[in-house]
């Protein structure tokens, strides 16, 4: 994701009028509509980039801060006042930044580009990278164990570690990978948001996994053991006699590993469906009859 060039997502050149911009715009909007691609997650995510490349290249003011600064462009007034700023001292032949200079700078320049003009006149004010934010999708046996994995953002390779048991939705903060910085300022940081997809036959629920297991009815009466996948191998479970439908037991330490904790797992449950035997032989049928007239006439 990182910085979306608006002109490639509504396919249109740099040099486009408003009325090719509003044309491009319904166009791909009645394409990518969320109700003519229902459950359509891509279509979803492409219909708010059109409308988003819509709102600053429709708009003539947005869109000119927009071809001057590129990925700055939300910032442009504030650099340039900034400017205005640094202009104003070099006229004025300041020596340096002093306390009184300094407290011109609004707050925004402190916690968004993380510095300030200082030393001698015409040092030029160091703005903060912006920060970018990525969305990287992972299938749920990808986040069972610690990994790395290299992404590529803004056409520069990443290389990052992704910890086991990151939850869906998760946000981790990649230090100084962000935009570059202006004046020698410091980049900014990527942040990247995890959307874990669960294909499997079990379900998470933080750290602990749930699971159905189908018990054959003989199983579920006169008990016995049974083996079962778990999400790394196989456990061997011990049925008791007269196991309930619905019965839920607990593998302690089979779940799904703790985020950041090596070697610490969830549990897992495990709930016993029990199946009715099908396609009865007469024999098997008339077992089932003396065993009804056994339980209820004795």
């Amino acid at each position: 994701m990182a910085f979306i060039d608006y002109y490639k997502v509504l396919g249109i050149s740099k040099n486009a009028t408003e009325k090719d911009i509003k044309n491009a715009y319904r166009k791909l909007a009645r394409k990518y509509h969320p109700d003519l691609n229902p459950n359509d997650k891509d279509a979803e995510k492409r219909f708010k980039e059109i409308n988003e490349a819509n709102e600053v290249l429709g708009n003539p003011e947005n869109r000119k801060k927009y071809d001057d600064y590129g990925e700055h462009w939300k910032h442009a007034d504030d650099i340039e006042n900034a400017k205005q700023q640094q202009q104003y001292t070099q006229q004025n032949a300041y020596s340096d930044f002093d306390s009184r200079t300094q407290g011109d700078f609004s707050d925004f320049f402190e916690s968004m580009f993380g510095g300030r003009a200082s030393g001698t006149s015409g040092r030029q004010v160091k703005f903060r990278g912006q920060d970018y934010n990525a969305e990287l999708q992972l299938q749920l046996k990808d986040v069972f164990t610690t990994h790395k994995r290299t992404l590529t953002v803004n056409n520069k390779n990443i290389r990052i570690t992704i910890p086991a048991g990151i939850e869906n939705g998760q946000v981790i903060k990649i230090k100084g990978h962000g935009g570059k910085g202006i004046n020698g300022g410091p980049n900014g940081d990527l942040y990247i948001r995890f959307t874990i997809i669960n294909n499997t036959r079990f379900k998470r629920d933080g750290d602990n996994l749930h699971a159905t297991v189908d018990l054959d009815l003989y199983k579920a009466i006169l008990g016995g053991d049974i083996t079962i996948n778990t999400f790394d191998g196989k456990a061997k479970l011990k049925i008791k006699p007269e196991t309930q439908n619905g019965t839920t037991v607990k593998l302690k330490g089979k779940g799904f590993p703790k985020y950041k904790k090596e070697g610490v797992f969830g549990n897992l449950y495990v709930t016993y469906n029990i199946v009715t035997p099908k396609n009865l032989t007469d024999k098997e049928k008339a077992l089932f009859k003396e065993l009804e007239k056994i339980r209820h006439h004795g």
